[in-house]
């Protein structure tokens, strides 16, 4: 009994000193956790540099793209497609479409042709026999009334009756062989429309055989120049949710008509795709030197130039435009889609006054800072006088203030709260 006791009892030490060292512990996080300190910088003085710093993403400069035809059918499978990387040149086979209903057509745009090319060599021999019926009865005629003529002349010394009938005679002759003139000419014109029908149904199977040999051969597409295959995405996946990444075209994939399947770039020609904050719009200019550095081949710089500004796009909280930047150099490890930091010099300010940009608030049409001072952060309206991404040029400072890189009411706020949080916790 006296053993069970004393295990007993070291068992509730042991538990109260556990319960004790974690209450101390806890109170030591509660007290500790509303003292965060606030960032502060000073401010300096110097020559500052107004650089403009992105992020962008290597293409080529003429990027050849390969688009599905427009042969005014659905959608077209893809049986043939280069891989992505691979590299090809001038007048290699890059995708290839089905064209088993292309095919189709040909032949059945080949089968009316044939048909129609009977229907002319038929028409035009039913012509041709039509005409010698026709020129037959003409020379048939002709002779009938030189008959008819001949006799006539006897009128004199035949009887009244016989000259009459004579005379009759002739003119029966001579309106049948108008008549027969007459129907020989609508006859001519009836024969070539004829034929100008079955031609034109000729003509129209033509159209059509040359158009769907035309369309098979559409749907190989072959590059002009010589580079780097790039595939593009399948946007048109019917199994993609909304807000994934699309995957890349692939074998068996169907596409729209006028859809871009594969982009192949110019080697020989790079520029790099950037976006830049709305900020920094009115410091550059077309023509611009820019340092590009390729994230993928460190250790090397490249030079660079503005070559086009974008229109502003986004939401009001994140306006930013596209800028491309032609470069002057290539090199051989330079691939489609790399990442890129880009950095523009804008100009120089001398001896200037400047703290980050972080350091500079705004707020109903004023600019200050918080700078500290004996009973503590203050608001303190100051000059803009320039503006980058990391740094505010102004004035309204002297050397060596101290400001503060936050709001300190809002840090207030939030050490309040976080400390709130702890007692809770704790209790």
């Amino acid at each position: 009994m006296t053993r069970r006791i004393v295990i007993g009892a070291v068992a509730a030490a042991l538990v109260l000193a556990l319960v004790a060292w974690g209450g101390s512990r806890l109170m030591k996080a509660v007290s500790s956790a509303p003292r965060s300190r606030l960032p502060v910088t000073q401010v300096k003085r110097g020559d500052v540099t107004i650089t403009v710093s992105a992020k962008g993403e290597l293409s080529g400069g003429h990027t050849e793209m390969l688009s599905a035809p427009m042969t005014g059918g659905g959608d077209m499978a893809i049986t043939y497609l280069r891989e992505p990387g691979e590299q090809v040149a001038a007048g290699d086979v890059v995708v290839k479409f089905d064209t088993t209903e292309q095919e189709y057509k040909l032949k059945e745009a080949e089968a009316d042709l044939a048909e129609a090319e009977q229907h002319v060599i038929q028409t035009q021999a039913d012509n041709q026999a039509k005409e010698e019926e026709t020129r037959y009865s003409l020379l048939q005629a002709k002779s009938d009334l030189r008959t008819a003529e001949l006799e006539a002349r006897r009128n004199p010394i035949v009887a009244d009756i016989v000259a009459r009938e004579n005379t009759l005679a002739v003119e029966a002759a001579q309106d049948h062989l108008r008549q027969l003139e007459h129907d020989a000419a609508n006859r001519q014109a009836t024969s070539a429309a004829a034929v100008a029908i079955q031609e034109a149904a000729r003509n129209k199977a033509k159209v059509q055989a040359q158009t769907a040999r035309q369309n098979i051969e559409n749907m190989v597409l072959k590059a002009k120049a010589g580079g780097y295959v790039s595939v593009m995405q399948n946007t048109n996946c019917n199994f993609c949710m909304y807000g994934m990444l699309f995957p890349a075209l692939q074998v068996g994939d169907t596409v729209n008509a006028g859809m871009t399947v594969a982009q192949i770039p110019d080697l020989s020609n790079w520029e790099v795709t950037a976006s830049i904050g709305e900020l920094d719009r009115g410091h550059l200019s077309v023509g611009q030197k820019v340092q590009v550095a390729i994230v993928a081949l460190p250790g090397k710089s490249f030079n660079g130039t503005i070559k086009e500004i974008g229109g502003t796009i986004g939401a009001f909280w994140n306006r930013h435009f596209d800028c491309k930047i032609a470069l002057e150099q290539a090199a051989p490890g330079m691939r489609p889609g790399m990442s890129s930091n880009i950095v523009i010099t804008t100009g120089t300010l001398p001896n200037s006054l400047w703290v980050p940009s972080q350091a500079l608030f705004e707020s109903d049409s004023r600019t200050f800072v918080y700078l500290q001072t004996p009973s503590g952060f203050t608001p303190r309206d100051v000059k803009l006088v320039r503006r980058s991404e990391s740094q505010v040029v102004l004035t309204g400072l002297r050397e060596g203030q101290v400001v503060a890189l936050a709001n300190p009411e809002l840090e207030h706020q939030n050490t309040q709260t976080k400390g709130s949080a702890m007692k809770a916790l704790s209790q």
